[in-house]
């Protein structure tokens, strides 16, 4: 067989294979009593998504087949605390969540790490609260850690989406204190209805940069901030366009911010390090599984979590959840461009080897005759 047509019969299953993965999204169905799941992040060493739980002292592992296995069941936690929050630390191989009780239950606020290889608790910090903020002087709300994000030294960072400000946790479990109080946190005034559930979210999806700072994501006015690893220092990200209570947030490897809201994954990129950023797509989402939580999983895929919260809020029981595959329509259709071009130079290579072989057999006709 001539190297032509082997080269085109190869590029015949590429682009076959390709067609048969961008027509297909991953979708996971898992089920687990009144689980609840308001947090999920992956783990790349063990290749499976790790989701809390809203009822119960439990996290859990969900495979790609939706196998459900109880990962860290902690019964020294207080009772009925909800896990938030979720990052896994793969440079350290430990898992990192955010704690937090809700009323009627005494104020309860940490961020507890487990060695994902042993299970066992690596440390329990419980975080401060802040005397001089405003929902301690009016007596208004409480405290709640709801994200956190981890740097390459282990320092964790945690929001606190009542009290407008960033925990920070140090490798050992020592909480530092309040680590960025910035006024950029309460420039911005709620844009949702004073009655409406989620009013008082301000900080929530925290996510680490690499180069030496943090994006951070703000509900009730749909801003996002950048925030200097150092000094806490914060400053608003120019956006082309507010985001609607954004919730979650994640980092693709080459940079794409991804934003997720009940309602909505955002696309995000920016050329000057997140002075300003553009969103360039976004894909609607199913609303009634409330989405809350996104991750980039194997070979660079965006998963969001519909762990349907509102309906355990609302003391409903349920046992099926889910963990589905989003994709920008606008880079798949970028994808399907480079298939057709694949398809466009297979068809050359053919064309090409097809008239060889005819001036082959012309040549050896010659030749006989």
């Amino acid at each position: 067989m001539s190297p032509i047509k082997t080269s085109f019969i190869s590029l015949v299953i590429i682009v076959s294979m390709g067609v048969a993965v961008a027509g297909k999204t991953h979708v996971i169905d898992f089920r687990w009593p009144n689980l609840y799941p308001e947090g999920m992040a992956w783990d790349p060493l063990a290749q499976h998504f790790i989701v809390g739980s809203l009822n119960h002292r439990t996290i859990h592992s969900v495979s790609d087949a939706g196998v459900v296995e109880t990962l860290i069941s902690d019964p020294t936690l207080p009772e009925n605390v909800t896990v938030l929050g979720l990052t896994v630390d793969f440079t350290k191989n430990r898992l990192l969540a955010c704690l937090h009780s809700v009323s009627p239950l005494p104020p309860f606020n940490a961020l507890v790490a487990y060695d994902l290889r042993t299970r066992r608790r690596l440390f329990l910090s419980l975080l401060p609260s802040d005397p001089d903020s405003p929902i301690a002087s009016i007596g208004r709300g409480r405290d709640v850690a709801n994200d956190v994000a981890v740097d390459f030294k282990g320092n964790a960072y945690v929001t606190n989406s009542v009290g407008n400000f960033i925990w920070k946790v140090n490798e050992e479990g020592e909480a530092g204190g309040i680590f960025s109080r910035s006024p950029a946190f309460s420039r911005y005034p709620s844009v949702m209805g004073e009655n409406e559930p989620f009013n008082d979210c301000g900080l929530n999806g925290i996510a680490y940069v690499s180069k030496g700072y943090l994006l951070v994501v703000q509900s009730n006015t749909g801003k996002m901030f950048k925030v200097d690893e150092e000094n806490g220092k914060a400053r608003t990200v120019l956006l082309n366009q507010d985001l609607v209570m954004p919730d979650g947030i994640a980092i693709r490897r080459d940079g794409v911010v991804l934003v997720v809201s009940t309602q909505k994954l955002w696309f995000l990129k920016s050329d000057d390090s997140w002075g300003e950023g553009v969103v360039y797509d976004k894909t609607a989402l199913e609303e009634e599984g409330f989405a809350t939580s996104v991750v980039v999983g194997e070979e660079g895929r965006a998963y969001v979590l519909y762990g349907h919260v509102m309906e355990g809020i609302n003391g409903k029981e349920r046992e099926g959840f889910k963990i589905g595959e989003v994709r920008s329509e606008r880079e798949s259709g970028e994808e399907h461009v480079w298939i057709y071009v694949l398809l466009g130079l297979g068809l050359a290579y053919f064309l090409i080897w097809r008239f060889q072989m005819k001036q082959l057999v012309n040549n050896m006709d010659k030749k006989i005759n």
